[in-house]
């Protein structure tokens, strides 16, 4: 069962296992669609995934909702820090999944060069609510990747998001802290 003490080693570390990260997304309270429009800053939970530091190592800033048919899943920061919003690729899912190395340093310009080339303002998601692990919750639809992305609320400004990945067994974790600043 998930307590207090082991939530809150969880959220400062970053880091856990799988079974502890899926114990205490299942502890906490489903959220409704209006409580995740606006723009949301995101780090990983590392849970030993084939993403972990993926989203990090190509400076990854969060997500973005304007209403349920308008979401911008992929936030990144240019070289010059402006957010740039980035068309998800099914290649690069495969590449993170499958390319450890992918994550290193030598790679970080590679990466920072195809958000760039990937830039868009087109909406690449939509938002529903859904039944996800027993609770009907807001969740984020890719509209080109078999991926939905499930949200359950830490606290008033911090969710915790699942990204279930039809081509992945294992969850990917990470958390969404709402961006004060748009």
């Amino acid at each position: 069962m998930e307590t207090p003490e082991n939530r809150q080693a969880i959220l400062q570390t970053g880091k856990t296992t799988t079974e502890k990260a899926l114990q205490l997304f299942d502890s906490l309270d489903p959220i409704n669609l209006e409580f995740m429009i606006g723009r949301w800053q995101g780090s990983g939970l590392h849970t030993s995934h084939p993403m972990d530091g993926m989203l990090e190592a190509s400076n990854w800033y969060g997500k973005e909702f304007i209403d349920p048919e308008t979401v911008h899943p992929l936030l990144f920061l240019d070289g010059q820090g402006e957010i740039i919003k980035v068309a998800p690729q099914p290649m690069a899912m495969k590449w993170a999944l499958n390319m450890p190395g992918i994550k290193s340093d030598f790679m970080k310009p590679l990466l920072g060069l195809s958000t760039l080339l990937l830039k868009t303002e087109q909406s690449q998601a939509r938002l529903r609510m859904m039944e996800y692990r027993g609770k009907v919750s807001a969740t984020m639809i890719y509209d080109y990747l078999p991926i939905n992305d499930t949200f359950r609320k830490l606290n008033d400004s911090t969710v915790l998001g699942l990204m279930d990945f039809k081509e992945s067994p294992q969850p990917f974790f990470f958390m969404l802290r709402r961006d004060s600043g748009e």
